[in-house]
């Protein structure tokens, strides 16, 4: 996209005004372009024409601040900065409403690329593919040994009940949303509230971690872990279980919208992702078929939701009539989960 002088929800002379507050030496004309926009958190790259800019704020007219906190994302990407997870360096978060109508914040730019469709990395060679696939294990392992304490985090999130209450979280969604007999939903749901395991030692859970939401530079290295909306205190293992699932989504090939990165040449396998994340963790694993059942269970549900909006014609653009197609193979790939990891 071209830059504009104010692109939707972008007020840039009261941000002009506010950001010398911020970022010192800043000044200038500023222009700036939507990066990634829609439902989830709105990212603008803003320029003076000397220094480049992240800003992120919340959808425009979006109410429900809990679901875009703009604190919350600053405040786990701050207390990461020293850390061998990489994340982009953050400058200033603005709570005033008057600057831009909601809340907002403002780090760095980090030249690289977030990988998410297949022809995304045809020029990369396989081993290339997979020191990018492994680095992406290996990033999810530091972020899950870091003491969240130790970086100022401890009440960051209620990490005691938190695999019982996923379970029923992601119940009520797909019953929100069903268009249809789901009864394999009915009998993962069961399984899952009968076998809700001793939880993983409490770590941060980016919540929704995946190559597209990580920067990687020319030289193939993972540079900055990015879009930290659905960070919490939590189970860690239920970041690699959704990665896992992610995968298992891609190889379904329902949709051109979904990411299939993870299906070319080089990248690795389930159970390579696994054995490397076992080797560099102290976590136990012996209940991971939980975790993917799980897994499988909210991108369920976020896929019926997702097709009973196009069902109801709410939704936007081209691809998602094979959205729906996925949701009952996702279902039972989570109730073989709960004996494949056994």
């Amino acid at each position: 996209m071209t830059a504009a002088q104010n692109p939707a929800g972008l007020d840039l002379r009261r941000l002009r005004q506010w950001l010398p507050t911020a970022v010192p030496g800043a000044g200038g004309e500023l222009s700036a372009k939507l990066i990634a926009g829609g439902k989830s958190n709105l990212t603008y790259e803003v320029t003076d024409g000397t220094s480049t800019w992240i800003v992120r704020r919340p959808p425009i007219g979006h109410v429900l601040a809990t679901a875009h906190d703009m604190a919350r994302e600053y405040r786990v990407m701050a207390a990461l900065q020293d850390t061998d997870v990489p994340v982009p360096r953050t400058h200033a978060l603005c709570e005033d409403t008057a600057i831009l109508g909601a809340p907002f914040y403002v780090m760095e730019r980090v030249e690289g690329i977030p990988y998410r469709y297949a022809g995304d990395v045809a020029g990369l060679t396989p081993e290339r593919v997979r020191v990018i696939s492994e680095a992406l294990v290996d990033t999810l392992g530091a972020l899950h040994s870091v003491d969240p304490a130790a970086v100022g985090l401890a009440g960051f999130g209620r990490p005691e009940g938190f695999l019982a209450r996923q379970v029923n979280r992601w119940k009520k969604q797909i019953d929100a949303s069903r268009t249809r007999d789901l009864p394999a939903a009915d009998e993962l749901h069961k399984q899952l509230a009968a076998r809700v395991p001793t939880e993983s030692a409490a770590g941060i859970v980016h919540g929704d971690y995946r190559l597209d939401n990580v920067l990687v530079d020319a030289q193939d290295r993972l540079v900055a872990v990015i879009d930290w909306e659905m960070a919490t205190l939590g189970d860690p293992l239920t970041d690699l279980a959704l990665m896992l699932v992610y995968g298992r989504l891609a190889d379904a090939s329902v949709s051109d919208l979904i990411a299939d990165v993870s299906t070319v040449p080089g990248f690795l396998s389930e159970k390579e992702i696994v054995e490397r994340y076992s080797r560099g963790s102290r976590r136990d694993l012996s209940e991971l078929g939980f975790y993917v059942a799980l897994a499988s269970f909210k991108l369920a549900a976020i896929l019926e939701g997702i097709h009973f909006r196009h069902v109801h014609g709410q939704t936007v653009g081209e691809g998602f009539a094979g959205i729906g197609d996925a949701v009952v193979p996702l279902l039972e790939s989570g109730l073989r989960s709960l004996q494949e990891y056994r």
